[in-house]
């Protein structure tokens, strides 16, 4: 028991210590979850923003082959060999690309398929009929293929813009 004789202010008791301030570091584990979501966000983010980036120029390439639609004969196979060899030289080197022409051009166009569209098929028409008058054209065969070629385009690489 406690000594009846001493007052309140001798008893040997201690004053009341607090703890120290909570540091900032190292972060609670609510924090580091956060981070890491924040981090995974912007990660996808940026990959998304890439990849719609790389596509960008397959979308363009498509809606403007929607409105070649109304083209007929030379008209519309001059506009679509001008289509394709803009998409080609923005998905594919310079080097590779630029100089095509001929069965070569079509040797090129016709790479993604095995059944060789472009050399054998509705497609060997872009050769000839952009300068010629009298070529007969598969306008709505022919804007299928062109369609079906620009759809397998790779993503564009980075070493295509470099090339320029």
């Amino acid at each position: 028991m406690a000594n009846p004789t001493l007052t309140p202010t001798e008893l040997p008791l201690r004053d009341i210590h607090l703890p120290a301030d909570i540091g900032w570091w190292p972060l609670a584990p609510g924090w580091w979850l956060l981070l890491a979501m924040t981090l995974l966000l912007a990660l996808g983010l940026g990959l998304l923003v890439r990849f719609r980036r790389r596509r960008r120029l397959r979308r363009l390439a498509l809606a403007q082959l929607g409105n070649l639609q109304t083209l007929e004969g030379n008209q519309l196979a001059a506009a679509l060999s001008r289509l394709l060899r803009q998409a080609a030289l923005a998905h594919f080197p310079r080097h590779q690309v630029a100089g095509l022409t001929g069965a070569a051009w079509l040797q090129f166009l016709d790479r993604p398929f095995s059944d060789q569209p472009f050399q054998s098929g509705v497609g060997r028409c872009l050769v000839e009929a952009p300068y010629r008058n009298d070529v007969q054209v598969a306008g709505p065969d022919l804007l299928a293929l062109a369609r079906r070629w620009l759809k397998q385009l790779p993503p564009q690489p980075p070493s295509a813009r470099r090339g320029r």
